[in-house]
């Protein structure tokens, strides 16, 4: 027994002088790496160093020599040809975006490149305690300096020296006003200091207003933040003030100026005999438009001709935009600055003003209107035998909702299965248009199928939509169905973006360097975060396969069906999609691969998009035989269409997310609800209430029957003495705890403290867990919107 003991204080004390050898040559590192940094600009003899760090026994000088080589091999010294050791000063320095994601420490990602030699991940981002930002804001890009451990084993860690360029200066919150100043409580969830107002720089704003403010002073640790009031939006809470709010948030404009709609309005509303002896006139052929119930800029119209032959001309029509918005013109610098148009749950803020993007460019039944046409002769089975592009005016016969559509396609479809199985013939009248919506739905069908052999990926992501009153208040959520009208209109206006770069690069007289176009991009994924994600999809019993790029879509295809009707849909979806790379404009041809197509643009949505202006003026280029331009001169325009669809997109998000928020504030406090884990963090979990699409936090601090811990490896928390966990994908019921309107955020508790999940998740689960343990490793308001 005293053996024993004796042996196990030997091995406990050899243990304990262990780590202690380790830690001391941390620090000692630590500190010769920060007498370099502080003499940075001095070289030093061996001998001066062996001096200056007292290593005067041969024992010490070793380890002293040991850890400079460690640090030329780090990058952070360099050693002359002379001998001597100085500073890699650049080693030290790198460059970054704020991303500050809690209140207390922020992660710097890095724009510039690691040191070289450095045996770290590009993608490691640098951490900043808040105290060390300097001034700093999310969204900032600044210049940092690493701290000399940041090699040691530990996270990478650094300090901020200067801010390169703001990311944002105006941002939007609720006043509160003391007799001698204002302090605003930003919006802005990683923004986690108020700001002060100066009473003369107050604007008449009043006690609870929704103001956008300008920081005028950037705190630090010695000085708070300031600002200025620019403009009042209105009281907070109020529905029209809060939607003002997320357009002033992101920086997207609410109206036009007086100037840009007189403007508009002095362009004539009829059509001349001499521009439609310029065009293609197709007028006489049926066209009808199929649209959202509740929009009123309709883009895009098709026309449907039989053949004698037997094949089919099928006109695909786009609102010609660039004959009235003309280059010069301060219409034309809005349509550049704005890029594209917003939608928010209950409003379009538009690109264009109203007597272009509803009345001139819309093409509204039974009027004569200008378009940019794609005709094509297909085949019944969806082959095109020929095609021609070029202006066109056409007259639309019928405008069809989606809903109306889908109805006579059904009751088509109900009567000729009673024909061909009963014998019965329908003596009624013809459902009007019937004829020529199944045929496009027949091709369509075709058009899908051929995609998808090709290697096209099924995302169908789900998409909210709310019933709001008069006054805005969200009535209901519920989400959007797609049917066959819907994948109609989709498939001919894929076919028409993507015959029209595929026709100007024919018209290439070196296709070793082709006709600059505007193309939409999105290129093959990362295959190494495909396989991250394929072995996180098979924690919860999914498996996939990833050994190519047609394999991946293979195999995205197999989960999205696999996933159908399935509580986890929605949250491995929008996880499947992050994953995959983000769609872009740019002038480089490089594909589309969630589409399956070698070359992709935006062509028929020139009323909403910038980009797609951009493609009907190159395509006229073009035909009128001109030569290619320089994409140097296009490429920016690219860049800022980006940014702004990606502006959108996050006040889109916001809007939906406000009005989620709000409806479930509406709801009883006892309610109970069903969700869905769809994040851990070491703040939480995330949960998706199915219900409602609404995702909110529940807080570590709220799981109280145990002390968790983040296991990042098998995404979930573990309690450190129940040892039960919660991880992605687990059912829960849950309650909610706190709304924040302002802040479009949710805390929940849990309502039951024992999480479902799937047989396969759980096996999976515990397999590893066994496998580690032995050894082993009234109103529907919305729009559509399609950003392919």
């Amino acid at each position: 027994m005293n053996k024993r003991k004796k042996n196990s204080e030997v091995k406990n004390k050899k243990t304990r002088s262990q780590k202690k050898i380790v830690t001391f040559l941390d620090e000692f590192k630590s500190e010769i790496a920060a007498f370099f940094e502080i003499n940075n600009e001095q070289p030093f003899e061996l001998q001066q160093l062996h001096d200056h760090f007292d290593a005067d026994d041969h024992k010490m000088q070793l380890i002293l020599n040991g850890l400079l080589d460690e640090l030329i091999e780090e990058g952070r010294i360099k050693r002359t040809p002379e001998g001597l050791y100085v500073s890699n000063v650049s080693a030290n320095v790198l460059i970054g975006k704020v991303e500050h994601v809690n209140k207390n420490y922020a992660f710097i990602v890095m724009d510039s490149p690691l040191p070289e030699g450095s045996k770290l991940s590009e993608n490691a981002d640098v951490w900043v305690d808040s105290d060390d930002l300097r001034g700093a804001i999310d969204g900032d890009t600044v210049r940092i300096t690493l701290f000399s451990d940041y090699r040691s084993g530990r996270r990478r860690e650094g300090r901020v020296e200067e801010v390169i360029a703001r990311g944002k200066t105006e941002f939007v919150g609720e006043i509160e006003l003391w007799p001698k100043y204002g302090i605003v409580a930003l919006d802005n969830r990683r923004m986690y200091e108020d700001v002060y107002i100066p009473e003369n720089k107050l604007k008449g704003a009043q006690d609870g207003d929704k103001v956008l403010i300008h920081l005028t002073q950037y705190a630090t640790r010695s000085r708070r933040m300031e600002g200025e009031v620019v403009e009042v939006l209105g009281k907070a809470g109020s529905h029209e003030t809060e939607m003002h709010a997320i357009l002033a948030e992101f920086g997207l404009p609410i109206r036009f100026s007086e100037e840009l709609e007189a403007e508009a309005n002095a362009i004539p509303d009829t059509i001349s005999a001499e521009e439609i002896g310029r065009r293609r006139d197709m007028r006489d052929i049926t066209t009808f438009t199929i649209d959202p119930a509740d929009a009123k800029d309709f883009d895009d119209a098709l026309s449907v001709r039989f053949l004698d032959n037997g094949n089919y001309e099928i006109g695909i029509h786009i609102a010609d935009v660039t004959h009235y918005v003309r280059p010069g013109t301060a219409l034309e610098q809005e349509a550049y600055a704005r890029a594209t148009s917003v939608y928010l749950v209950d409003r379009t803020v538009p690109m264009l003003p109203e007597k272009l993007s509803n009345n001139l460019c819309s093409l509204r039944p039974n009027e004569d209107k200008l378009t940019f046409s794609v005709v094509v002769e297909m085949t019944p089975e969806a082959k095109i035998k020929h095609e021609w592009f070029g202006r066109t005016v056409i007259h639309s016969d019928k405008r069809f909702s989606y809903e109306e559509a889908q109805e006579i396609l059904e009751m088509q479809a109900a009567a000729d299965k009673a024909a061909k199985e009963e014998g019965f013939i329908d003596l009624s009248a013809p459902l009007p248009y019937a004829k020529e919506l199944t045929l496009l739905n027949t091709l369509a069908h075709k058009l899908r199928a051929d995609r998808f052999a090709k290697g096209a990926v099924n995302f169908e992501t789900v998409e909210v939509k709310f019933r709001l009153d008069e006054a805005g208040k969200p009535l209901g959520i519920y989400t959007k169905v797609r049917k066959d009208a819907h994948k109609l209109i989709e498939e001919f206006m894929l076919l028409a973006n993507r015959r029209v770069p595929e026709f100007i690069y024919q018209k290439s007289k070196d296709k070793g360097n082709p006709n600059t176009m505007v193309y939409r991009v999105h290129e093959e994924p990362d295959m190494e975060k495909l396989r991250i994600f394929a072995a996180f999809a098979g924690r919860l019993g999914y498996k996939m396969k990833f050994e190519n790029e047609k394999l991946a879509a293979q195999s995205l295809n197999q989960l999205m069906e696999d996933l159908e009707g399935k509580p986890e849909q929605n949250a491995l979806e929008q996880l499947a999609i992050r994953t995959m790379a983000k769609a872009r404009y740019g002038t480089e041809d490089a594909g589309h691969f969630g589409l399956a197509f070698k070359r992709y643009s935006h062509f028929t949505s020139p009323i909403r998009r910038y980009p797609d202006m951009m493609a009907h003026r190159l395509l006229q280029h073009y035909l009128d035989g001109k030569p290619s331009p320089d994409r140097a001169e296009l490429e920016p325009a690219c860049k800022h269409s980006s940014a702004r669809e990606q502006l959108a997109a996050n006040a889109e998000r916001a809007s939906i997310k406000y009005k989620q928020v709000e409806f479930m504030a509406s709801m009883e406090p006892d309610r109970v609800w069903n969700g869905i884990i769809t994040g851990v963090t070491e703040f939480g979990i995330f949960v998706e209430i199915t219900d409602t699409a609404s995702e909110g936090l529940v807080r570590m601090n709220d799981l109280n029957d145990d002390y968790y811990e983040l296991d990042k490896e098998n995404y979930r928390l573990v309690g450190q003495r129940t040892k039960k966990f919660y991880t992605f994908g687990d059912a829960v019921k849950v309650k909610v705890k706190e709304t924040n309107i302002s802040r479009r955020s949710m805390d929940l508790v849990l309502a039951d403290a024992n999480p479902t999940r799937s047989t396969s998740s759980f096996k999976n689960t515990t397999e590893r867990s066994r496998q580690r343990s032995a050894g082993s490793s009234p109103k529907d308001k919305g729009a559509r919107r399609k950003r392919r």
